[in-house]
């Protein structure tokens, strides 16, 4: 009796530590925990457009005429400008607002430091559509950084429009809701600046999340994220793109961007 009790324990013992090995392997293979999620407010330009496309290539050569750009947000912190200018970038974009709950601390060293060296500088909002309105978001970016004034050197506001980095890639809503969603948005930002915003995306999201809608082309600028060697199949409706983020760089320098034509080209979209 007791080499069998013996034996059963041996027995039970071991067909618990498998079963806590099953489980260890299990736990590997889930997704990650929300504790892996982002904090609200910290998202950037580019930053699901990464993690869901990837980063390759870069542009082969540089051709005279496109102009080279930056953008940049809170995740920059502090930005020397005038060590971008001497290495030949002449605009930028500094985030304003994401939803209505966030905006840049540093935004007003960005903007101005910008402007400061000669650039030509915009802002851009990072939307949730899953938070607020399209509308009450255009005037929440408005109200925080994303006016435009005719001077000359300061550029249209920019919808950053991009993969979910807090959750559901297109925030839970079918196509035709997020087109609505971002029609709202346009039409309220023009309604409060007098212009036309520009949309940044990535090919794929958009063919995703708003069924490759083409409305927009006609009177919105777009800003195509796409991190190769060019910037391969454009969203319906655009037959070209106005500006092009081709890397993300991470932090201190920001992601590079080419505006698709000289800067005198630049310049006649901040006035208009």
């Amino acid at each position: 009796m007791p080499v069998h009790r013996s034996g059963t324990a041996r027995r039970l013992r071991l067909l618990a530590a498998g079963t806590m090995l099953a489980a260890f392997s299990l736990l590997s293979t889930l997704p990650s925990s929300a504790a892996d999620i982002p904090a609200r407010g910290s998202a950037r330009m580019g930053m699901g457009v990464v993690a869901h496309d990837g980063q390759g290539g870069l542009p082969t050569g540089t051709q005279a005429t496109q102009t080279e750009g930056v953008d940049v947000s809170g995740y920059q912190g502090t930005v020397a400008w005038s060590t971008l200018w001497n290495s030949g970038v002449r605009w930028a974009y500094t985030k304003a607002s994401e939803g209505t709950y966030y905006t840049n601390p540093s935004f007003t060293q960005q903007y101005n430091g910008s402007y400061g060296v000669g650039m030509v500088r915009g802002a851009y909002h990072f939307a949730t559509p899953d938070t607020t309105t399209g509308a009450v978001q255009a005037n929440y970016f408005v109200d925080h950084g994303g006016g435009w004034s005719k001077d000359g050197k300061t550029l249209p506001g920019t919808l950053d429009i991009e993969w979910n980095p807090y959750g559901a890639a297109c925030y839970g809503k079918t196509p035709s809701a997020m087109v609505s969603w971002i029609s709202s948005f346009l039409t309220q930002y023009k309604a409060r600046t007098g212009r036309d915003a520009v949309i940044y995306t990535a090919t794929s999201w958009w063919s995703q999340c708003t069924g490759n809608y083409a409305g927009f082309a006609a009177a919105n600028p777009l800003w195509i994220a796409r991190y190769a060697s060019d910037p391969g199949t454009l969203p319906a409706g655009w037959g070209y793109y106005t500006m092009w983020q081709y890397t993300s760089s991470g932090p201190t320098v920001g992601d590079h961007d080419r505006f698709n034509g000289a800067l005198d080209r630049v310049v006649a979209l901040a006035n208009g």
